[in-house]
């Protein structure tokens, strides 16, 4: 694994695990030795002052009726004390006396503190040294038994012993990091793998990835990353068919103005010259018209929903695209009206595109219809929030062969007189779909044709 600069690390996912489980086993490390020692050192003074207890009565059942041999019990006492420097040994020092107080019998390094304090433990500074003193009476009163310990030494024998306890801890924490970290590296070893086969992918590899044992916390990562290839392959797709039906839809028109332009050079008489320059006018505008077909799908292609959704208000949608046909159509030899519902007529929907799909919804019946005959744009309830946006006409329509394939590209009927590419449909029904909606097309039973957009949300 290869070292991360310190500006990497802050945002390497390894690296914030790890700081972050190293700095809670830390504290809970530290936690815990705090309250080991703590009680470690109590249990220590405990232990400790038990004894004290025990030594004080050792002596009170020594005394009996032993008082003439007191003499000599310091000296023997003193040749069993422990080592002075034996934190587990501390020494003990004692003093003897009778009820009214008069010393009987002491060791050599005793502090000297009066016997008829008062029974119990008590922690009594002398001659600069701290002490931790037992004051015990016997049953009948007749002896005392003051028994002491230096704080200093009990201190030291608290720290020796609380150190013990926390030490393993102390070695425990390392080893506990370590473990994490590995931990850490071989769980997130899958996301490597993952990045290393998408790494080693070809721009022409878009298979679904490959990793195997992927966790399941990594799992939607992989399928959304096969999911994208998914929509670049797609679009790959999309470009190629543009590029190719591009290629192939603009060599016609092309050839075509070049051979009339050939003719019009080569025309001696004006009005054959005339009609070439026409015809190259005319092949003009069809390319013309299907670059911009071309480009506007290519646009909606990569598309998964729409850019810019807002209520779109269409009455005027329709008004303003029947106004338009009206224009296109100057010499009235087709009429065109619309039937709207009252009330409100909002969709939620991208007004620029259903603009486009209408009007190449009205252009195709402007173009295809006969003379003379009627086209009505019509906005009708579809029941719940719905509502569908059809085109009308009262023309002979279409047969049912070419009724399944309308909507594909550059797909048009044999035998159409009419010049076109094929694309205006299909523009209709990818703008139908990114509204959630469909294009319907089907004859009328009565006559006549009904094309739209069926499904818009309100």
């Amino acid at each position: 694994m290869r070292r991360l600069p310190a500006r990497e690390r802050l945002h390497s996912l390894r690296w914030r695990l790890l700081a972050a489980l190293c700095a809670a086993v830390l504290l809970l490390w530290l936690l815990t030795g705090v309250l080991s020692y703590t009680r470690a050192q109590h249990e220590a003074e405990e232990l400790m002052d038990g004894s004290l207890a025990q030594t004080a009565r050792l002596l009170l059942a020594i005394l009996g009726d032993n008082e003439d041999d007191l003499a000599e019990l310091a000296a023997r006492l003193a040749t069993v004390r422990g080592a002075a420097d034996n934190v587990y040994e501390p020494p003990l020092e004692f003093q003897i006396g009778r009820g009214d107080g008069t010393i009987l019998a002491r060791s050599d390094n005793a502090p000297p503190i009066p016997v008829l304090g008062v029974a119990g433990y008590s922690d009594i500074l002398r001659q600069d040294t701290s002490w931790r003193v037992l004051n015990r009476v016997s049953a009948d009163g007749r002896y005392r038994v003051q028994v002491s310990q230096s704080i200093g030494l009990r201190d030291r024998a608290a720290l020796e012993v609380a150190g013990q306890t926390v030490l393993p801890l102390a070695v425990i924490a390392p080893l506990l990091v370590l473990f994490i970290y590995l931990s850490i590296v071989r769980g997130l070893r899958p996301l490597e793998r993952l990045a290393a086969e998408v790494s080693a992918r070809s721009p022409d590899n878009l298979q679904p990835l490959a990793v195997r044992n992927i966790p399941t916390e990594a799992a939607p990562l992989a399928a959304a990353i096969d999911r994208l290839l998914q929509r670049v392959g797609r679009a790959l797709d999309n470009e190629r068919r543009f590029t190719a039906d591009a290629a192939h839809e603009l060599r016609t028109p092309l050839a075509a103005v070049k051979v009339q332009t050939q003719v019009a050079r080569r025309s001696r008489e004006a009005d054959q010259r005339d009609h070439a320059l026409e015809q190259i006018e005319c092949g003009v505008d069809r390319a013309s018209r299907l670059v911009d077909q071309l480009l506007r799908l290519a646009r909606l292609d990569p598309m998964n929903a729409l850019p810019h959704a807002e209520r779109v208000d269409l009455r005027t949608l329709v008004e303003e695209a029947v106004a338009t046909a009206l224009h296109a159509d100057p010499a009235e030899q087709r009429s065109v009206r619309c039937e709207l519902p009252e009330g409100d007529l909002h969709v939620v929907g991208d007004a620029d595109l259903l603009q486009i799909a209408l009007r190449n919804l009205l252009d195709n019946a402007l173009r295809y219809t006969p003379v003379g005959s009627h086209i009505t744009v019509v906005v009708q309830e579809a029941g719940g929030d719905l509502v569908n946006l059809l085109v009308r006409d009262d023309g002979p329509g279409v047969s049912v062969d070419v009724l399944g394939r309308l909507g594909e590209r550059f797909f048009r009927g044999a035998g159409q007189a009419i010049e076109g590419n094929g694309l205006g449909l299909a523009i209709v029904a990818r703008i139908a779909e990114l509204h959630g909606a469909r294009m319907r097309a089907r004859n009328l039973p009565g006559g006549g044709f009904e094309i739209g957009l069926t499904g818009l949300r309100r």
